[in-house]
Formats: structure tokens, C-alpha cells, sequence
């Protein structure tokens, strides 16, 4: 898997050079972390995205900035990371240099987990820089914007196509040569019908584990993570509190499994 792809074949000093990129690349990166800089101090900019959400049919729950906050950080600790680290000892890799390596691509991707407070482009540069266990969340957060999925879409179509002005350096990442061509049919099939089967990539030491299946199965989809964040308490204190007490999924707040 991946055999031609520079992630596997390179040493790791060209791999940095390839994740920095040029003075176009850095440029954008400045450009996209001062626009996220900006969001962060808008405290209406969520209420905005959620109502955008609504009005798309994606989703209708609606939780506060710090739900949405700790929520983010449960899907980081119970899915996101554990699916990472399992798939990169899949592959003999190191979990630590591929994050290293996607700062350097783009540090602002890193920033927010949940992607309400990033940008279109910034959004766009996650899907396509992390072979995703399952992208149907990052599709439909991009609802937020008239024109995010069908922006995907096209840079997916000059990524492929190799033209892609930061071809080189999220080359530098990935490590399947095929997961653009992929994943760029799946936004297609995505855009003609949402209900389209999701791209999911299988795991391996976490299959069978019925938690990480609940806590994956609730955090799958930006409907059940809005929900998700709802559930859980409203004020900081409580909040952090339970960061710290909680070391595993709460099972209590699992999505049922599906039909």
C-alpha cells in the first residue's frame, strides 16, 4: 500500500522540505491562519455556521462554544488519535513525525478539531492531506459554505491531475497513492446523493473493540458529534472537571447502532 508514494520512499529531511514548500506555500499558510485568527475572536461566527448547517438539511442540533470545544476534544482522544496511531503501526510509521509533518504542511488544520472555526480552504487541506477513517464529517461541515463540497470536489480533480498548487507538499503526507482518485469519487457520489455509502478505512488492533466502535459510530457524522456536544455540560467548570475524570468513551452517551 503506497509504494509510490513520496511519504514512504523519501528520508525524512526531503519530507520536511516537501511539507514547508516554497514562498507561495508559506504564504498561503499565513493567509489562512490570520483568517482563522479572525474567526476566533468573532464570537457570533458559530451561531452563524450552525444556522447555515440547519438551512443545508445537514444538522439541527445546536450546542454552546464551550460544548462544541470539549466535544471536539472527546473525538480527538476517543477516535481521531487512536485511529491515527493504529493506522500509521499499520504501516510502520511514526504517529509523532506525520504530525510534524501535517503542521508543517498547515499548522493552522491542527488548531481546531472540531473545523467550525477554520476556513473553506483550511477545511479543504485536511481532507486531503489525512487519509481519513471516514470523511463524511469534513463533507458535511463544508456545507457551511455555498461552495465548499463542489471546492473539494475541484481541488481533489487538480490533485489528481497533479496541478495542484500544493501538490507537493500534502504529497509529502499521504500515504496511499490512490487516495485522492478515491476519494475525489466519493465527493461525486457524495454531491448526487448524501445518503451515499461512507469511504471508510478499516482498522485493525481497534476492530472488535465495542467502545471504540461507539465512540466511532458517534462521532461519524456531524449530526451525531452535534448531538454528541449537547449531552454533555454547559459550563466550564463541569467541563473540565470531566476531561480530566473521564479516561474512556462514555457509553452512556453513545448513538445506538446503526439499523
Amino acid at each position: 500500500m503506497g509504494a509510490g508514494t513520496p511519504r514512504l520512499h523519501d528520508p525524512w529531511w526531503k519530507l520536511l522540505g516537501r511539507a514547508v514548500g516554497g514562498p507561495r506555500q508559506i504564504a498561503g499558510k499565513l493567509r489562512r491562519a490570520l483568517r482563522t485568527a479572525h474567526l476566533y475572536l468573532d464570537p457570533g461566527e458559530i451561531d452563524r455556521r450552525l444556522a447555515r448547517i440547519e438551512r443545508a438539511g445537514v444538522a439541527d442540533a445546536h450546542p454552546t462554544r464551550l460544548q462544541l470545544v470539549f466535544g471536539g476534544l472527546d473525538m480527538l482522544r476517543f477516535v481521531i488519535s487512536p485511529a491515527a496511531r493504529d493506522y500509521y503501526e499499520q504501516l510502520g510509521l511514526s504517529f509523532g513525525f506525520h504530525q510534524l509533518l501535517r503542521f508543517l504542511d498547515d499548522p493552522v488544520s491542527l488548531t481546531d478539531p472540531t473545523g467550525f472555526l477554520s476556513d473553506r480552504d483550511t477545511i479543504v487541506g485536511h481532507v486531503m492531506q489525512v487519509v481519513h477513517l471516514n470523511p463524511v464529517y469534513d463533507l458535511e461541515l463544508l456545507e457551511m459554505f455555498d461552495d465548499g463540497v463542489a471546492d473539494l470536489e475541484r481541488q481533489l480533480e487538480s490533485m489528481v491531475a497533479g496541478t495542484h498548487p500544493r501538490h507537493g507538499t500534502i504529497a509529502a503526507i499521504v500515504e496511499e497513492p490512490d487516495y485522492h482518485a478515491r476519494l475525489l469519487a466519493y465527493v461525486r457520489a457524495y454531491r448526487r446523493d448524501r445518503a451515499t455509502p461512507h469511504m471508510v478505512r478499516p482498522t485493525q488492533t481497534l476492530r472488535g473493540d465495542p467502545i471504540f466502535a461507539a465512540a466511532e459510530r458517534t462521532f461519524a457524522t456531524l449530526p451525531r458529534f452535534l448531538r454528541y456536544c449537547t449531552r454533555i455540560p454547559q459550563r466550564a467548570g463541569p467541563l473540565l472537571l470531566r476531561l480530566i475524570r473521564q479516561r474512556e468513551f462514555p457509553m452512556a452517551l453513545a448513538e445506538p447502532p446503526d439499523a
